[in-house]
């Protein structure tokens, strides 16, 4: 893995690259049957992390995905995540569709990515939607895991109750393992953006209707943030299999389920090399 920092206006955004290794050079670890050779000349997957996330959060799946794919994966902290540097004040209710225009933005100019692949966890895939919309002619696929299209009570009741789980004595230590001092940003915005007026109504339809590339809906059947209503809305109005891919898991498949999400990945790529 190779990590380096992008400049912004608002500092310093952090940013990890793994690339597939050579044959007889791999971990086990990352090897399953479908492993793929590396192949250079492939578009790179980018990661969009979810609303408490961050690179090490993603943990071991974008080497395993790197194996399984033979493709480069990228991953970045937002602005006001991980190692990334402070978001400059509140966050906005507009912060799903920023983020093309924004983080992305940055990682596209400074890494010169000419075309790529988007995989984005929970609100991270609606990002990924707004973004496929918005560089139509450079995303050439689309993944969406665990993504909200829309605001569910069941999205809104998960929230809270993980609101009051923080609570507990030393849970927001633990997020500032991850985060640091930016430990109750993020928290805060999570819960007070899914919660505001603002927000009230939100749903991806309009960026849905943008998107052009083939896309896979992957979705846990016991996802505590969202029903099957999610997946199946990302699928029935963009190209690709009209039904989402269901997994045997929660909200966080790349934690519960990865070497499974990632050959589901490679395969659903692989189809289209």
């Amino acid at each position: 893995m190779q990590a380096l920092t992008l400049e912004t206006p608002a500092g310093g955004l952090h940013v990890a690259r793994w690339r597939p290794q050579a044959p007889g050079t791999r971990s086990p670890r990352t090897q399953s049957p479908r492993t793929r050779s590396p192949r250079p000349q492939a578009s790179p997957i980018v990661l969009l992390h979810d609303s408490l996330g961050c690179i090490a959060l993603w943990r071991d799946f974008p080497a395993l995905l790197a194996e399984a794919s033979g493709r480069e994966v990228i991953a970045y902290d937002r602005l006001g995540y991980g190692e990334s540097a402070p978001y400059p004040g509140p966050q906005p209710a507009t912060f799903v569709a920023d983020e093309a225009s924004g983080g992305f933005a940055t990682l596209r100019e400074g890494l010169a990515l000419e075309r790529f692949v988007l995989l984005g966890h929970s609100v991270g895939g609606g990002m990924a939607v707004e973004i496929a919309g918005r560089h139509a002619e450079a995303c050439e696929a689309l993944v969406t895991v665990a993504a909200q299209a829309t605001i569910e009570p069941l999205t809104l009741a998960g929230i809270r109750e993980a609101e009051a789980a923080f609570a507990e004595p030393g849970a927001m230590r633990r997020l500032a393992r991850y985060h640091g001092d930016k430990a109750e940003w993020v928290l805060r915005s999570w819960v007070d953006n899914w919660h505001s007026e603002a927000f009230d109504g939100w749903t991806l339809d309009d960026a849905l209707t943008r998107v052009r590339c083939p896309t896979l809906a992957i979705h846990g059947e016991h996802d505590e943030y969202g029903s099957l209503a999610q997946p199946r809305r990302i699928a029935s109005r963009t190209p690709g299999p009209a039904e989402p891919r269901l997994l045997p898991c929660g909200h966080v498949p790349h934690r519960e389920c990865p070497e499974v999400l990632a050959d589901i990945v490679a395969e659903f790529l692989a189809v289209r090399d």
